[in-house]
């Protein structure tokens, strides 16, 4: 299932997106604070017979980062902002695992602490490379309470919010991730990037689009968290009662403005896909390049495998793998169910 883009049913609002020369300087103020990912060719018979003979497939391995996901783009080139002060009073952020983990990352390198806020279904995985990179870790119900709780330890510490998907800056950060695949991959015709609370989705976009003209880039949501969804339908941000997927990196409970207007600017179709969908792509990416990748990781391919399948077959497709960060069991326990969902 896949919805249109919003580029016809509402006018985007003029939210400025950021430009080649500042992705460009924001890349070389990262350094060697973030690895530049490779980008792998996927070739093979398998995926030759899913896709067709004339598809071309690009992964940027984004899974390969310091952290295990996209995520220290963002929150370093937010954190390079604060002041002696701020740094030394420290940092706090709401996650589902991801952000977390680059935070804590993030406050390390800059010499700083970070008290994170998850929600107690959090992956444990997550939870312990958080505190291995030396977060205070507060667990609480769901991510509604997670981001009360945030604001409450900005009052009463005056610790910086760093926001996991929202603002200038976390776009910033993840257009540098486009830039580099632009710059690695040449004559794209779409990209397909996962969608949570839409930050990752908005810089690529912002990116490829300025680089890549011709490029079309599709936005991927689990159908239990489709907010984007949600929010290009009604052309304001929008916000859902319950996160339901086993992609929580991918459970945002709302859409915010600046994200949001970017990628209603920028991407060209939304595609909603399901658990089962993402656990075989899961399974197909374990067997054919033995990658183990969360959930979010595999939602691309699975995206491109189910509703656009037909409409990228024969282009060249880039596929952005976000992350791996996940328990063995759960990861056992997923591969096993997209292996049984096939039979």
């Amino acid at each position: 299932m896949s919805h249109a883009t919003s580029d016809s049913d509402s006018k985007p609002s003029d939210a400025k997106a950021p430009s080649l020369p500042e992705i460009r300087v924001a890349r070389e103020e990262l350094g060697d604070l973030v690895r530049e990912t490779p980008v792998w060719q996927w070739r093979s018979d398998a995926v030759a017979e899913m896709l067709g003979d004339e598809t071309q497939v690009f992964l940027k391995l984004e899974l390969f980062q310091f952290g295990g996901s996209f995520k220290p783009r963002g929150a370093l080139i937010n954190m390079f902002g604060l002041s002696t002060e701020e740094l030394a009073r420290g940092i706090t952020t709401v996650s589902a695992g991801n952000h977390a983990i680059a935070a804590a990352y993030a406050a390390q390198v800059l010499g700083t602490t970070a008290k994170v806020v998850m929600p107690r279904s959090a992956n444990p995985a997550r939870i312990k490379r958080s505190k291995e990179f030396g977060a205070e870790v507060i667990l609480v119900d769901d991510v509604h309470k997670a981001f009360d709780k945030v604001r409450q330890i900005e009052e009463e510490e005056g610790r910086t919010f760093v926001h996991p998907f929202e603002g200038p800056l976390a776009a910033l950060g993840t257009a540098t991730l486009g830039f580099e695949l632009c710059r690695q991959v040449s004559d794209l015709d779409a990209v397909i990037v996962p969608i949570g609370g839409g930050g990752l989705c908005a810089g690529v976009s912002a990116a490829v689009k300025q680089m890549q003209p011709r490029c079309s880039v599709f936005g991927v949501e689990p159908e239990g968290a489709d907010t984007m969804h949600l929010s290009f339908a009604s052309g304001k941000p929008e916000s859902i009662d319950r996160v339901s997927t086993i992609a929580d990196s991918l459970g945002a409970p709302h859409a915010a403005p600046y994200s949001f207007s970017l990628c209603q600017k920028y991407v060209h179709e939304l595609a909603l896909i399901d658990d089962n969908a993402m656990c075989r792509s899961m399974a197909f990416m374990f067997h054919e390049m033995k990658l183990a990748v969360e959930p979010a990781g595999a939602a691309a391919l699975a995206a491109l495998c189910g509703p656009l399948r037909e409409q990228l077959r024969g282009k060249r497709v880039g596929l952005i793998v976000c992350g791996t960060n996940i328990d063995l069991g759960s990861f056992t326990q997923f591969v096993n169910r997209g292996e049984s969902s096939l039979s």
